[in-house]
This record gives C-alpha cells, sequence and structure tokens, in this order.
C-alpha cells in the first residue's frame, strides 16, 4: 500500500511541468526547487519539532510547506530592511537547529492508504488542468494581449518589485508616501525573484499562484485528515476545495466578481494576497484544533512550542490579507464561549489565542496599515442591490429578496455537511469554530460594502470553513454511505444543470428568477425521494442522501467558469503602452535601484475623455519607483466603473503633480533640475498617446531609448561654468532589435556574466576574454596573449553596451558587435565601425558609466546574483551641455 500511494506522487511534479510547459523549462525547475529546499523542507522540520506532527506524514508535509511560507513572510522583510534580500536561505540552516534542540515527541505514525493518496493527486490533476485550460490565458504575459491587462495585474506586479528593492515599502506608482497595503504574499514574490531569479511578472501571474492553488488543496486535505482523524478526508477536501462553489441557477449571474468564489475563480489569481492568506489560514486551523482539544499528556513547553506556531501563522495572516484575521477570530470567540460554557470556567488556551490574534491584528492596522480607514461601509444589502442592477432591469423588492435568498442560501451551503458530523471527542470546539467564522463570512458580505466589491474577500476567505465542515460531514460517513452519497451528489449536479438549460438567456420577467431555481429544486427533490425508497433508506441514510444532494448542487458554478472565463479578462484599449515593458526593462538594466522615474501617464486609457488614473505599470516591469503616475486604489478588476461610484479622488500634492506634468508639457531646465534634484528623477517616460514631447525635452534631456508610442529620457545635473568642459561620453539613442513578426526581441535576464569571483568578465581590445587571478581582479591581455601582472582595473566598464547574460562586455571606446539603431534604422557607428565621434575626435559615450557598488568595492548585485547595470544618476553632461 506504501509503494502504492508513493506510485501516484509523480502527479505533482508532472502536473506542475505541465501546466507551466509555456515557460523556458529552467523556470518552473528553479522555482520549484525554491520551494523544496528554501520553503518545504525547512518548514516541514519546523511543524514536525514545534507541533509534534498529526501523524501522518503527508499531511506534515504539506501543512509544514505553508508555515515555512509563513515563516519566510516574516523573515524576508528583516532582511530586506537591512539590504540582506538572500535572508530566506538561512530557513534550511535555522530549521536544522530547531530539529535538533527540540527532543522528539513520541506520535502514532499512521500510514496514508494508497486510494486517499490518488484521490488527492487526482484532485491535483483537475487544478493543473483547469490552469491549462483557464488560469495560464487569464493574464497574457507576451504579444498584443499582454498590453490589455487588467488594473490588478499591473498593481499586483509593481507591488512585487517594490518589496523587491525596498522596504519599508512605499507607492511605487506614485512615490513618496508609505505603501498601506497588506503585502506578505509579494514578500514571498520578491524572495523567490532574488533567489530563483525567474521574472517578476512570470513569478506574480503564473508560477506563484499556481503553487498556492496546489497548497491550498493539499492543505485542505491535510486539515480534513486533522479534524476528522481519517485518511478518507483528504480526498473528500481536496474535491470539494477544487470543485465546489455556490449555488447559482441563473446562468448570466456566473461572474468573476460574486460567483465561482473558490480557489478556481478569477479573484483567487488576480489577488495573490488573497489566495495566500487561504494556504495561511489552514495550518493555523489545524494547530488551533491541536491546542483546544487538549490532548493527554502535553508538557508546559509542548504547548509553548504550539503557542508560537499558532502566533507565527497569525502574524503572517495578518499581513497577509485584512478580512483573514477578523473571521478566525471570530470563529475563535464562539469556540471560547462554548468551552467556557461547557467547563463552567473561562477557556484560557481560546483566551490566548484571541488575545494572539487581537494583538497581530492590531500591530499590522497600526504600523503597517498606519491607522488608514477602511473604504468598507456599513450599507446592508446593496450587495445584492449590486447583483441585480447588472442582472436585469427589474428593480423590485421581490426580485431584490429571491436574489439575496439564493446567494446567501449557496454561500451558506456546504455548511450542510455539518449535519452528518461525528464528533470523535467529547465537547470538540472546533465544529463551532467553523460554523461561527462561515456565519460571520456571510454576514460581513451581505452587509458591508465597497466600490471595489473588496467585502466578497469575506466570503472567498469563508470558503474554506464550509468546504472543512462539509469535509468533516461527509468523512464521518461508514463505508456503505459512500456508496449512498455518491450517486445523490450526481442528483445534485444533474438538478442544478437541467435549471440552468430551462433558464432564459437573458432576465425580462420576474418568473426568470423563480423558474430555473425551482425545477432545480423539483428535481433534486424527487431524485433523493426515489433513491430513497429504492435503496429502503432510514433516517440517518435518507440525511446522507439529501446532504449529499445540496451538495451536488454548488459544483455548477465552478464547473461553468471553465468555460465561461476560458478568455483573457481584457481592456478594450491598450492600458500598457506600445513598447512600455520594453522601455521598463530597458531602464531595469541601466539604472539603481533608488532611480525615480517621472511619467506623463496617469489614466488607464491614454487620451480618454474620462480619465481613470489607475495606471501601475510602468514600476512592475521597470522595477522602479514612478513620481507619479496612478493613484486610484478602488478601479475594479476588468476596468468598469459607473457615475455613482467614487473609485478615485484628487492627487494629495499638487504641486508634485504639476511639475511632473510640466516636464512633458513645457519643459524648463529649472523644471527638470528641481525634478532631478527635489525628487531624485532620473529618467522621463513619455508616452505620444497622451502628448507629442516638445522638441525642447530634447535638448534639454539625452533620449535614451525610443519604441512604439513610448520615448525615454534621461537626466543630468545642471552643467558647471567651465568653458572647457572636460569631454565625457554620449551614448546613441537605443531600440530594441525587431523579429520578423515585428515584436521585440526580449533580453531574458539583462545582466552580464559573471565570472566564478563575482566580476563581470571583460574583453581586451584584441577581443579575448579577460581572466581573473586569485584576489578577483580581472588581468588583461596584451596582443601578444600573454597577460599582464595582477593590478586594479583603471577603467570602467562602457555603460553604452546594452549586456545580455552569456556576452561578455567591452571595454571603453569599442562598439558593441551589434550596432545599435536610431528610430530611423541606420546604425550609430562610422563606416570603420566606431562609434559616432565628436567634432574634437572623441567618441560619444554616455555620461557616468560608473558600475554600482557596495561599500566594500564589489559591484551590486540584481535578484539572480548578477551585478547590476550601471547608475546614471551621478553622471556630467556631455560637452557643450545638455542644457
Amino acid at each position: 500500500m506504501r509503494l502504492a500511494a508513493m506510485a501516484s506522487l509523480p502527479v505533482l511534479p508532472v502536473a506542475w511541468f505541465i501546466a507551466l510547459q509555456d515557460h523556458p523549462v529552467w523556470m518552473p525547475i528553479a522555482y520549484l526547487g525554491y520551494l523544496l529546499v528554501v520553503i518545504a523542507i525547512p518548514g516541514t522540520l519546523f511543524w514536525r519539532r514545534l507541533t509534534g506532527g498529526t501523524g501522518w506524514f503527508t499531511a506534515d508535509v504539506a501543512l509544514g510547506t505553508a508555515f515555512g511560507l509563513a515563516v519566510e513572510a516574516l523573515i524576508y522583510p528583516v532582511g530586506r530592511f537591512f539590504d540582506i534580500p538572500l535572508a530566506a536561505l538561512v530557513m534550511p540552516a535555522l530549521a536544522l537547529g530547531v530539529f535538533r534542540a527540540i527532543p522528539r515527541r513520541v506520535v502514532e505514525t499512521k500510514p496514508t492508504p494508497w486510494w486517499a493518496m490518488a484521490g488527492v493527486m487526482v484532485a491535483v490533476g483537475v487544478v493543473a488542468a483547469w490552469f491549462v485550460r483557464v488560469g495560464s490565458k487569464l493574464i497574457a504575459l507576451n504579444g498584443p494581449a499582454a498590453l490589455r491587462p487588467d488594473s490588478d495585474a499591473s498593481r499586483n506586479l509593481s507591488l512585487a518589485a517594490e518589496l523587491t528593492h525596498h522596504f519599508p515599502p512605499e507607492i511605487p506608482y506614485a512615490s513618496g508616501r508609505p505603501l498601506t497595503n497588506h503585502f506578505a504574499a509579494f514578500d514571498h514574490i520578491a524572495s523567490a525573484h532574488w533567489i530563483s531569479s525567474v521574472e517578476l511578472d512570470v513569478l506574480t501571474q503564473r508560477m506563484v499562484p499556481f503553487a498556492f492553488l496546489l497548497l491550498t488543496a493539499l492543505g485542505a486535505a491535510a486539515v480534513g485528515m486533522v479534524l476528522t482523524g481519517r485518511a478518507v478526508a483528504a480526498p473528500i477536501a481536496a474535491g470539494l476545495t477544487v470543485m465546489a462553489g455556490d449555488l447559482a441557477a441563473w446562468p448570466w449571474t456566473v461572474n468573476a466578481r460574486l460567483y465561482t468564489e473558490s480557489p478556481l475563480s478569477l479573484g483567487q489569481l488576480t489577488n495573490p494576497p488573497q489566495a495566500f492568506s487561504t494556504v495561511l489560514l489552514l495550518p493555523l486551523i489545524a494547530v488551533t484544533a491541536m491546542l483546544l482539544r487538549r490532548k493527554p499528556g502535553q508538557t508546559r513547553g509542548q504547548l509553548a512550542a504550539l503557542f508560537i506556531t499558532a502566533g507565527i501563522l497569525i502574524t503572517a495572516l495578518a499581513a497577509a490579507k485584512a478580512s483573514a484575521v477578523p473571521l478566525y477570530a471570530v470563529g475563535l470567540a464562539g469556540a471560547w464561549v462554548y468551552l467556557t460554557v461547557q467547563a463552567g470556567r473561562v477557556n484560557l488556551r481560546a483566551l490566548d489565542l484571541g488575545s494572539a490574534a487581537a494583538i497581530a491584528y492590531g500591530f499590522i492596522f497600526m504600523i503597517v496599515l498606519r491607522g488608514r480607514r477602511s473604504a468598507v461601509e456599513f450599507q446592508p444589502a446593496k450587495t445584492f442591490r449590486h447583483l441585480m442592477d447588472g442582472m436585469t432591469e427589474l428593480h423590485t423588492t421581490a426580485a431584490l429578496a429571491v436574489i439575496a435568498a439564493v446567494v446567501v442560501i449557496g454561500w451558506l451551503m456546504p455548511a450542510a455537511g455539518g449535519l452528518l458530523i461525528r464528533r470523535r471527542l467529547p465537547r470538540d470546539p472546533m465544529v463551532v469554530m467553523l460554523v461561527v467564522s462561515l456565519l460571520s463570512a456571510v454576514i460581513a458580505a451581505g452587509l458591508l460594502w465597497d466600490d471595489g466589491q473588496t467585502q466578497l474577500f469575506f466570503v472567498r476567505t469563508g470558503f474554506i470553513y464550509g468546504v472543512l465542515l462539509a469535509t468533516w460531514g461527509l468523512g464521518s460517513l461508514d463505508r456503505r454511505q459512500y456508496y449512498v452519497a455518491a450517486p445523490a451528489m450526481l442528483i445534485g449536479v444533474a438538478a442544478i444543470y437541467w435549471g440552468r438549460y430551462r433558464s432564459e438567456d437573458a432576465c425580462t420577467t420576474a418568473n426568470c428568477f423563480a423558474q430555473p431555481l425551482g425545477v432545480a429544486l423539483v428535481i433534486a427533490a424527487i431524485g433523493v425521494g426515489l433513491l430513497g425508497l429504492l435503496l429502503r433508506a432510514n433516517r440517518r441514510t435518507m440525511a446522507v442522501i439529501a446532504v449529499a444532494a445540496a451538495l451536488g448542487l454548488t459544483v455548477s458554478p465552478t464547473v461553468e467558469s471553465l468555460r465561461t472565463f476560458a478568455k483573457p479578462a481584457l481592456t478594450a484599449y491598450e492600458s500598457i503602452a506600445p513598447g512600455g515593458i520594453e522601455a521598463g526593462r530597458f531602464i531595469r538594466r541601466n539604472s539603481g535601484p533608488d532611480d525615480v522615474i517621472a511619467t506623463n501617464l496617469h489614466c488607464r486609457e491614454a487620451g480618454a475623455e474620462r480619465c481613470l488614473t489607475g495606471s501601475y505599470w510602468i514600476p512592475g516591469y521597470a522595477e522602479r519607483r514612478v513620481l507619479v503616475e496612478g493613484w486610484a486604489y478602488t478601479a475594479r478588476v476588468d476596468d468598469s466603473y459607473s457615475t455613482n461610484e467614487q473609485v478615485q479622488g484628487a492627487y494629495w500634492d499638487p504641486e508634485r503633480l504639476r511639475l511632473n506634468d510640466e516636464a512633458f508639457t513645457a519643459p524648463t531646465r529649472d523644471v527638470l533640475e528641481t525634478l532631478r534634484t527635489k525628487y531624485g528623477v532620473q529618467w522621463l517616460l513619455a508616452d505620444e498617446r497622451v502628448a507629442e514631447p516638445p522638441e525642447e525635452l530634447e535638448r534639454l534631456a539625452e533620449l535614451r531609448f525610443q519604441y512604439g508610442t513610448v520615448r525615454v529620457y534621461q537626466l543630468y545635473p545642471r552643467p558647471t561654468g567651465s568653458p572647457f568642459p572636460s569631454p565625457t561620453p554620449s551614448c546613441p539613442t537605443q531600440t530594441p532589435t525587431e523579429t520578423p513578426g515585428g515584436f521585440p526581441t526580449p533580453t531574458p535576464g539583462g545582466s552580464p556574466t559573471r565570472t566564478p569571483g563575482g566580476f563581470p568578465t571583460t574583453q581586451t581590445p584584441g577581443g579575448s576574454p579577460a581572466t581573473q587571478t586569485p584576489g578577483g581582479f580581472p588581468t588583461t591581455q596584451k596582443p601578444g596573449g600573454f597577460p599582464t601582472t595582477q593590478t586594479p582595473p583603471t577603467q570602467t566598464p562602457d555603460p553604452c553596451l546594452t549586456q545580455t547574460p552569456g556576452s561578455p562586455s567591452q571595454t571603453p571606446g569599442f562598439p558593441s558587435p551589434t550596432p545599435t539603431q536610431t528610430p530611423t534604422g541606420f546604425p550609430t557607428q562610422t563606416p570603420g565601425g566606431f562609434p559616432g565621434q565628436t567634432p574634437g575626435g572623441l567618441p560619444t559615450q554616455t555620461p557616468g558609466g560608473f558600475a554600482g557598488q557596495t561599500p566594500g568595492g564589489l559591484p551590486a548585485q540584481t535578484p539572480g546574483g548578477f551585478p547590476s547595470s550601471p547608475g546614471f544618476g551621478s553622471s556630467t553632461p556631455p560637452p557643450g551641455g545638455i542644457f
């Protein structure tokens, strides 16, 4: 049996590589290696030593991996604050120390049956198939569709870039203000970017969401085993996590905002904090069960280790998502009341957990969120009114009542599984906790309102509580009762599909609300009755048939999403400027992490009559802060908003906005110098769709890059008063080369190659690569081929050379093997192959050119460990002055 269980495990890596087959094979290998070595193995060691384990090794691995993510989310910000972005690499050593320091507990080992493991792997296969069919197509990374993403995708990428280079973080697309946002999920993305070298957009939009989906299914399976004490709960929990949803009897109600709130939904993919919070919530529920169930023989040291585990998870969860900790705390309060009443005395364990939740939430609210008031308001039933507005023109009280009833019943439907629960332990408080948390999620979504629909995140968080209740109920059945539950669940699936088939395509009369739901309920009732008569079922068996059929009614929305959401959620216009992605990556290669960009692009749709200031994409691809790009924080996922929704306000610093815009409309030497000295602006990104840059701008700043509708300029210090300035180099404008299809060829990493000592390789005039001495300095070669003596280099690399991985850089004064081109298509070289020269005969090079160095004299490094490209902030203007 153990061999059969192990034989099903290859499904997991096979599903991983199949789902990510569109990317270079090294990327999924690198991120998977990071998850295993830095997260999963240390996290499992932490989990088994601190909690004692669950008894099932497979469950410990799933829960330990999630716990490893929580530890990483707390370690990375500390490391980033002290400029140690690779701090997560300490986790294996830290885990080994904990493993050796804490004695092993004697826990009964329980083997995982092969059929349970195989059932979980079936759910994993469904997740992979869904991701290939739907998830990987929702947000395009390449081609024309990549210019039309939803606003959440661009904002998530920008937040990941900000956490990659800075802590404490600021708002990357409107720099100058602290970021008041839950950012724990972006800590993981940034740490993975540093260690694995996988591009941020691939991590943010592909690999990390897919990993969270898998961990949610595996974690639910593990928690189901902990709650029920039975291995049969594992495939049930994984299957319900993947396939369950809400009750939706009308085909036009299936949308990305209200329905299909399972992990397989658009909301999970476009909101990494929500997906991350679900992953962290599962081990927290498991350790809460270990504490509240009072296992006999627990010592004070063991209790302290359990509370430490819970404290780490609660803190990470509070930093991940605002809706997660309140629901957990309310459920915990219900469990505390139940235990206190049953025992006749105050339950200190639940009280301590509740106090930890309150402290963590208060700390995050006051320190991270800086006491910022939420945009969520108390407006009962407005969620259902909004749904009615999108469904039909019948704005009647009866229609609102029907819609609200069906939606609420659908949200609560998984709790029907709780009717079948058989508690293994007397006075088990976990049932009360799960029920109260689910009820509070539904109440919060019905009473609260936000223009961005953020109140629905309560339901998305509460979904996992409903899944665990249904799992606990179905996992309590006898073996023979599963033969009854399976056909009953199929009856529910058939009933809801028949109701959809009988429904109209659009709702124009009052009957359209009642007819499909009535048909579905009648078919389900008839099927349940006939199955009960056929089996001569007793009361317990009839309850099993009815509950299973009710759970089957919730499968429809998730299955429907496989067809409905198979196309990317694109905007009708190009929210990213043509050439903007290439321009952002050009700035990233040729700037330091503290450089600031100014842009004339503020509107989500350039040149629109009504401006939605929700443009966020520049910091994501440039990985640099933008002075003022967008400041609308409540923009919808699909970029739609109506006249009565306040999705944006006035920018908080009118003077900064005025200077920013004048740089592109009426540039002067004083305006640009103020931007450079006061706000740290060193780059200007102009989008021609907004306005054609004035000719004066090209005289005051140097055009460094032009492609599509984007121009990139660089600012330099005000020229000195010397009439004979020393000649400094000036680079030609660069444009990316094009493939026959017309798309620019991307640069995979944008970083130079390195020698083992960590220095970039250089070339001598003869073209031979330099070697390195033991001291770490490269030795150049004379024309005869003999190396010179060991001396530190006296010349800096030529910043005009845009370096790519695998191609060595060159010494100053020699052109790149492939000449760059001006916008007209002509190379900037003379017939002799040398760069363009000034009247004095000196080659024109860009100012600056000094590689960014650390205090120790070593080149600064990018997330992959490669030396960063030169920074230009301290350069001098070319002969004659830029201004």
